[in-house]
């Protein structure tokens, strides 16, 4: 393998990921040196990324391309700091979150149902409460054109449950819905904490005359490490041929109700792993 000229190794690396370009550094200085090739980490990096630099809300500084991977897998906000843009550490397939700003979000602009507000642990310089409303909607729309390629993505609506102020939000499950061109991914959601929802399921909402059975409800709420919650909407596959739009939303079906003390922070597009 050492007989190999550098830019062919180099070239057998841009074939694996970025960690295996890392990991084959320790096996020998013919790997190390290909491996820190501003060809490889050029390949490894999205085709578009000075596109993407430039719309940044503060300018990066870089040594080198293979500087500049590791500094792209922390969210770096774009558009004016409506929209967040990453990638993958493991493969270095594009990540994309839109702030609540660029959602459509029923009677969000009326200050009676929702408030916006500065939000501490939020990258986005605002995010949006829920007041009070008897209908529940969100929905964003992103490209496939800005997305990788070949890959399999998951959309995530990203919130924080108020519970000193929440109401009403455990009565029924939400249809959460992710369309692309005419695949559609349907489920289930309901938006609660997971001990409340598991209280709400032993003790259904006699008041209003609305119960529901564990079966109603296909998919959870689930923790995150930076202190949110992420619903999932669902997963599609985005081939890399022609631009179609995604549409990925929440929404009520079912019962009129009022409720309050949903956060949201965005929506979330992530490659599968």
């Amino acid at each position: 393998m050492e007989r190999l000229p550098e830019d062919c190794i180099t070239h057998i690396l841009s074939f694996g990921s970025p960690r295996d370009a890392c990991r084959s550094m320790v096996l020998a200085s013919i790997f190390k040196n290909a491996a820190e090739s501003e060809v490889l980490w050029e390949k490894f990096l999205p085709p578009d990324y000075e596109e993407i630099l430039s719309k940044s809300v503060c300018p990066m500084t870089y040594k080198s391309k293979k500087d500049l991977f590791p500094k792209l897998s922390s969210p770096l906000l774009i558009d004016g700091g409506l929209k967040a843009f990453s990638i993958d550490k493991a493969t270095g397939k594009k990540c994309y979150m839109l702030s609540a700003r660029e959602l459509y979000i029923a009677w969000s602009a009326n200050p009676l149902f929702w408030y916006w507000k500065p939000v501490i642990e939020s990258r986005f310089s605002e995010c949006v409460e829920l007041i009070m409303t008897s209908y529940l909607k969100v929905e964003g729309k992103i490209s496939t054109r800005i997305l990788s390629p070949n890959t399999m993505y998951r959309a995530c609506l990203i919130v924080q449950v108020a519970h000193h102020r929440a109401y009403g939000l455990d009565v029924l499950p939400f249809e959460v819905l992710v369309e692309v061109g005419d695949f559609r991914s349907r489920g289930t959601i309901l938006l609660s904490h997971s001990e409340r929802s598991k209280r709400s399921f032993e003790h259904p909402k006699k008041d209003l005359n609305l119960t529901y059975n564990k079966e109603d409800v296909s998919r959870v709420c689930r923790q995150r490490n930076d202190g949110w919650l992420e619903i999932e909407l669902g997963e599609f596959y985005n081939e890399g041929f022609g631009e179609k739009e995604v549409k990925r939303s929440l929404r009520e079906v079912d019962g009129v109700h009022l409720k309050g003390g949903l956060l949201v922070e965005g929506i979330e597009i992530t490659p599968v792993s």
